[in-house]
């Protein structure tokens, strides 16, 4: 005999996944970046250190953009942490751009801010 209860948390499961899902799928892993490696400097208007990504808004010449860093624990085993930058340090960061070209918004895998370099990709930053 058919468990009703049980099907309907399948169901609800099912739901979650195909409209929560979705986006998140969206902005994880590479494939929404270009490849090869952009750069840009700016002017730190944010930081958020919390999930999915570590983010920093960086003002270039007035125009805002997002950039992605590394999962939480990642970006601070990289040596990125909550003293390492403020609001108005200018920074660097390397890595790929939207493919999306009017979107502002790129994946780094290298920032460098005040002197310090932290490489939140070790394995797809570039070599020196």
């Amino acid at each position: 005999m058919r468990n009703p209860q049980r099907h309907s948390r399948a169901m609800l499961a099912l739901a979650a996944l195909l409209l929560g899902g979705s986006p998140a799928v969206a902005h994880h892993g590479w494939a929404w970046t270009e490849d090869g490696f952009f750069e840009l400097e700016g002017v730190i208007t944010a930081i958020y250190l919390g999930n999915p990504h570590a983010t920093l808004d960086v003002d270039v010449e007035g125009q805002v953009w997002r950039v992605e860093l590394a999962p939480p624990r990642q970006t601070e085993r990289a040596g990125f942490t909550e003293g390492s930058a403020k609001v108005g340090d200018e920074v660097q960061a390397i890595g790929n751009r939207s493919r999306d070209e009017g979107e502002p918004r790129m994946k780094a895998v290298r920032i460098i801010v005040n002197g310090a370099t932290y490489d939140v990709y070790p394995a797809r930053a570039p070599s020196n």
